[in-house]
């Protein structure tokens, strides 16, 4: 199942975004606020720089108007109202007497000035004065001078008008330049953001996130390896330190519920093997005793009876309850459980007793039974019975497997002795090679088998402390492995 990744409740969602908008946009407010601070500045000089360039026009001319003023000549006045158009981009230039009546003009001109606070303070009190004012609909600036004549006396004023656009054309200009130069910058700015955040950051967090993504159930590994700045690092070493906590967690789990299950198996097991037991004492108990009685019965007869068909149906009946009375004797010997009667022994000596045991069976003449290595002193600790009752069922099942050729052999192995059991027959299929140990299960046709031998040798096995494995054989048919721990606290002289 994939890692789901938590949306975090923020007001931006991406890291991107939230750079350009707490950083940068901030940034470039700040920018703009100085730049329009400062082309504030530049107007306020400029109109400065308007009043100065017309104070000073005016103080030039201020001379030659007064005494042209007192001589009343008009030729005069009119020639020096020319000369302050010739100094600079002048709207409008007039003389006005001490009353506020227009005396002469050039250019815009108000016919009276005594509506003017700045024109009526300048002929009241002979200082320079002047205010933004609007003529013809024209923004203007103008600059009102006193004409004083030689006696001290005020005897008139000079105005002199210049367009504030003419200054105005230029800021406007200066601010286009300053705003193009600002959105420039802001569009670079925001570009070098948002392309350095994709290659230094953005990538590596994407390539971050795809692999979180990727964690799951038997997929806790982070394929890629750390990259982009420390604290991307940092992050990636983090997570892939935690998806190895959970890989390991997952992988106790999963061993933990294996052990369990396999716990549960091998309860249900001993149950049914218990089960079995009980069962298996109740029906040795109750058949053992008219088994008996019918033996002895059909031995009485076959002794009175002279015919040779009545002893051969005799000899049936016996030859059944003897078979009848292994299959309780196996039942028996498969639940049983004597480790206080364990001692000292020779296995090879107790290996070569089976082998004479097996060679004597008529029904295994047509097989040929090789033994290799059963003249060691093998010492185990075992019950004598037991010992030969699990040897004896593995040879028999061998030589019953077998076409024709069975080999024994026994050899030191680590920690004990094993005996190899092999046989050249059709062998035993791998899936069925732990089920053929289970109680009255059988690879045999119905009736040809009671499926108790290996459970018998299984359980003396698990008693004894050894093992048993199923495995082909060089032969091309099973290969039974037993291994018996060795016992080494004997010297030669105990045995037995």
């Amino acid at each position: 199942m994939p890692v789901t990744l938590p949306t975090p409740k923020r007001v931006f969602n991406s890291l991107r975004l939230t750079l350009v908008l707490s950083i940068v946009v901030p940034l470039l407010v700040l920018s703009g606020g100085a730049i329009v601070w400062g082309l504030s500045a530049v107007e306020s000089s400029l109109d400065d720089r308007l009043r100065e360039d017309l104070e000073l026009v005016a103080r030039a001319a201020s001379g030659p108007l007064s005494l042209a003023m007192s001589e009343g000549d008009t030729i005069v006045l009119d020639d020096a109202l020319k000369s302050i158009f010739r100094i600079g981009r002048v709207f409008g230039a007039s003389v006005y007497d001490a009353k506020g009546d227009l005396v002469a003009s050039l250019g815009v001109a108000d016919s009276s000035v005594n509506r003017s606070q700045s024109a009526v303070q300048a002929i009241e009190t002979g200082e320079l004065g002047g205010a933004f004012r609007r003529v013809d609909g024209k923004a203007v600036f103008s600059q009102f001078t006193p004409l004083i004549a030689e006696d001290g006396r005020i005897q008139g004023l000079l105005q002199i008008t210049r367009k504030r656009s003419d200054f105005q054309e230029q800021l406007t200009a200066t601010r286009f330049r300053a705003i193009a130069i600002w959105s420039a910058l802001s569009l670079i700015v925001i570009l070098v953001v948002v392309i350095g955040h994709y290659g230094s950051i953005g990538r590596h967090v994407s390539q971050l996130l795809a692999d979180m993504a990727a964690l799951g159930p038997g997929q806790w590994r982070i394929p890629h390896s750390p990259s982009g700045p420390r604290e991307i690092r940092q992050i990636h070493q983090g997570l892939d330190a935690m998806a190895q906590r959970m890989a390991s967690a997952e992988q106790e789990i999963l061993t933990r519920v294996e052990r369990e299950r396999d716990l549960a198996d091998r309860l249900q097991y001993q149950e049914k093997v218990a089960m079995i037991g009980r069962v298996a004492g109740g029906v040795a108990h109750e058949l053992g005793a008219p088994l008996s009685v019918i033996e002895g019965r059909a031995n009485i007869l076959a002794r009175s009876l002279a015919g040779d068909s009545q002893k051969r149906h005799l000899s049936d009946i016996t030859y059944q309850v003897r078979r009848m009375t292994l299959i309780i004797e196996q039942l028996l010997d498969c639940f049983r459980h004597v480790p206080d009667a364990r001692r000292p022994l020779d296995l090879g000596k107790a290996l070569r007793e089976v082998v004479v045991q097996v060679l004597s069976d008529r029904r295994k003449e047509d097989r040929q039974l090789a033994v290799y290595g059963l003249d060691q002193l093998a010492w185990i600790l075992a019950e004598p019975t037991r010992l030969q009752l699990a040897c004896l069922n593995v040879i028999r099942n061998a030589c019953q497997a077998a076409r024709s050729r069975v080999e024994v052999r026994l050899s030191k192995a680590s920690g004990g002795w094993e005996v190899l059991v092999d046989d050249n027959g059709s062998g035993i299929e791998e899936s069925l090679r732990q089920r053929i140990f289970e109680p009255f299960y059988s690879t045999r046709a119905a009736g040809e088998g009671t499926g108790l031998g290996l459970a018998v040798v299984g359980s003396v096995l698990k008693e004894h402390g050894g093992t048993i494995d199923v495995a082909d054989s060089d032969m091309g048919g099973c290969r039974m492995r037993l291994f018996w721990p060795e016992f080494q606290s004997r010297s030669a002289g105990d045995a037995e």
